[in-house]
């Protein structure tokens, strides 16, 4: 016992807590290594290698996390299968799925032409969109306050578009919108998914929305992408590096959605959504180190205004909950 009376703290105890600590430290060190990692490696397969298959590259994502998802759930049993209910929940989870698939792919097209510390930039600005789809599928109106806070997002990315020194019009369109796409699918998963018995985990999710996804793609790929699996066999021939980034890759998505549900179970969503306003920013420098892409001060300057505005919002977000 203590001088006041109180219990002294157990060695198991307190190793218990330290090893606590640790895992949810390198849960979330794996969560911003696989999201900053597959971005960057997107980049560079997509800009850099000259991989120029952005419909193909996002296949072989939604391929791997179909696999995956099934081992991890089915065998690893990393969270309880759950069960489609009917062919209206079916038909609910494919809309979220086409829209999925429309983020991802705009997202990568989008790589090919604009750095990733603009596309991250006017990433930053989902909370816009989120807002304004909410309104109007939802007619959910947020205080005055929480409106308000978007206005430096918005106003960052036009300044930061302004001093982007390698703006594309085409590559920042696709960019808003897979934004807008990412916001979109968030809104529409409360409306469709929002009865009890339709609730699914996010792993769950992805293990029905992943197989839906390779289907829409496949027929794009082929008709929007020719022979695009002749060229990778013979680029293969050459150097069979492509196969093995591919594959790195392809795996790397999933696990950035696994890490995403970990690091949320075991912490919180507010803290996944601190964390995410943090990897943007930490996404910028880490890849003007590798690409060495030329930035300006004015679009540095709006970025930091719009990860301001992000933060501003999350926090009259919490405030305002009921």
């Amino acid at each position: 016992m203590t001088a006041k009376g109180g219990a002294t703290p157990s060695p198991g105890g307190l190793s218990g807590l330290a090893n606590g600590r640790f895992f949810t430290v390198g849960l979330v060190t794996a969560w911003y290594s696989s999201n900053i990692g597959v971005l960057l490696l997107n980049k560079y397969l997509l800009s850099n290698y000259g991989f120029k298959y952005p419909i193909f590259l996002t296949m072989c994502h939604m391929s791997a996390c179909a696999l995956l998802s099934y081992a991890a759930i089915a065998w690893l049993r990393v969270v309880p299968m759950q069960l489609v209910r009917s062919r209206v929940q079916l038909a609910k989870i494919a809309t979220l799925s086409l829209v999925f698939c429309g983020s991802v792919v705009s997202g990568n097209v989008s790589l090919r032409y604009l750095p990733v510390s603009f596309n991250q930039a006017v990433g930053a600005t989902t909370p816009f969109f989120t807002a304004v789809f909410a309104y109007i599928m939802t007619v959910k109106r947020e205080s005055w306050i929480t409106y308000l806070t978007l206005v430096p997002v918005v106003t960052g990315v036009i300044i930061a578009s302004g001093g982007e020194p390698s703006f594309h019009l085409f590559g920042f369109i696709m960019c808003i919108g897979a934004t807008a796409a990412r916001a979109l699918k968030t809104v529409l998963q409360g409306i469709l998914l929002s009865s009890e018995g339709e609730k699914l985990n996010s792993m769950n999710l992805l293990l029905y929305m992943a197989p839906i996804a390779v289907i829409l793609l496949l027929p794009a790929t082929i008709f929007m992408e020719d022979n695009v699996v002749g060229i990778t066999i013979e680029l293969a021939k050459k150097d069979f590096t492509i196969v093995w980034l591919l594959l790195f890759n392809s795996c790397l998505a999933y696990f950035v959605n696994l890490t995403n549900f970990l690091v949320t179970k075991h912490t919180s969503a507010l803290t996944l959504q601190v964390l995410g306003n943090a990897k943007g920013a930490v996404a910028v420098v880490v890849s003007i180190l590798i690409f060495r892409n030329p930035v300006s001060v004015t679009g540095m300057l709006g970025y930091t205004l719009t990860v301001i505005g992000v933060i501003l919002y999350s926090e009259s977000k919490k405030r305002n909950k009921p």
